[in-house]
């Protein structure tokens, strides 16, 4: 009786010991589970499918994920190839931040867009980025009203500024808000109110009696492209760069405007390439940002969050955000979209 007791007690403890062996793997893969939880990113909105060819530009599984939070307003997203960092600007704030996959959401730069004592300025900080044929960082000023560029490198960002362009035919810019430079090094850029004070257009301070769209000239010319627009924000160049797109947050006439480049500088007189305002108020937001794919879909800011436009002006989807969204950068080889939008900075995966 004893041996048989000894046995079946040992057959007991094998299967005792057994069963916990089975039960470890279980409690590593759901501890595995809750670690890629803790590092995964929350999600928000969700990709809305209005032609079966948007699927060939983003995932049927795409998510918007939150890469960061806690902005008053961001804006101006670069990504940094060499880096693999993407910079932003929070232009009421007055700063640059920076965000990467290793160390998540850093400041960058302050002050950003305002180096004085005082101001009124209701938007004082840097808006738009982009970097020159040399590698510098270049931002519109709000604050400062000019488009500066940073004279430090970019591993090493020192607040000093020496200004590209500050003025036109002697008066003061309003507020410069985006840019981007072609091929060839010429910069265009837009010239908002958003800058100035409360009163913005009204503003005493304000010198030019429009808001308009520039081109600063690789041979330092500075030249008009457009003084008929009320509200020029976003901006962007067709890969061909014969194409020149506008964005116009202006609620009363939410449009996205094209211009024809005869050369560089020389547009015609531009036309509406897609309107949203019977969008404005349904949905957060107003046209702002933009950027442009390789196959020349605009990516564009508007109501509701980030339109995805094809060249012939038809809406293929839209990244629904959830909130007013500001702008949209994408990485090196544009297989990821970042968006600002309010307080978020987030991140959808493309094809």
């Amino acid at each position: 009786m004893k041996l048989q007791h000894v046995f079946f007690l040992s057959v007991f403890l094998v299967c005792l010991l057994g069963c916990q062996g089975e039960s470890n793997p279980e409690k590593k893969s759901a501890a595995t589970s809750e670690d890629s939880t803790i590092t995964s990113f929350k999600t928000i909105g969700y990709i809305e499918r209005l032609d079966p060819a948007l699927d060939a530009i983003i995932p049927k599984d795409a998510k918007i994920e939150i890469l960061a939070d806690g902005m008053n307003w961001a804006e101006g997203p670069l990504w940094l190839a060499d880096k693999q960092w993407l910079l932003f600007t929070d232009v009421p704030e007055n700063k640059i931040y920076k965000w990467s996959e290793e160390k998540g959401l850093e400041t960058y730069l302050e002050p950003s867009g305002f180096t004085g004592d005082s101001t009124d300025s209701r938007e004082r900080g840097a808006n738009g980025l982009t970097l020159d044929a040399e590698g510098f960082l270049v931002m519109c000023q709000h604050g400062n009203r000019q488009i500066a560029r940073m004279k430090s490198a970019l591993d090493d960002p020192q607040p000093k500024y020496e200004s590209i362009v500050a003025e036109y035919q002697g008066r003061r810019l309003n507020s410069p808000n985006d840019l981007v430079y072609d091929s060839k090094g010429n910069l265009y850029f837009t010239d908002p109110p958003y800058g100035l004070s409360e009163k913005m257009t009204e503003d005493p301070k304000k010198e030019l009696p429009f808001q308009g769209v520039f081109m600063k000239s690789k041979d330092g010319d500075l030249k008009l492209i457009s003084d008929k627009i009320s509200r020029p924000n976003g901006i962007a160049l067709s890969p061909d760069e014969k194409t020149l797109y506008i964005a116009n947050s202006d609620p009363e006439k939410a449009v996205w405007m094209a211009f024809t480049l005869e050369e560089p500088g020389k547009a015609d007189a531009g036309k509406v390439f897609y309107e949203a305002t019977t969008m404005v108020g349904k949905e957060k937001g107003l046209p702002d940002g933009m950027k442009i794919d390789k196959q020349g879909n605009l990516f564009a800011s508007g109501p509701g969050g980030i339109w995805v436009i094809s060249p012939e002006a038809k809406v293929l989807g839209k990244i629904k955000t959830e909130q007013a969204t500001a702008n949209c950068a994408f990485n090196e080889d544009k297989s990821v979209l970042y968006i600002t939008a309010d307080s978020y900075l987030m991140r959808v995966k493309l094809k």
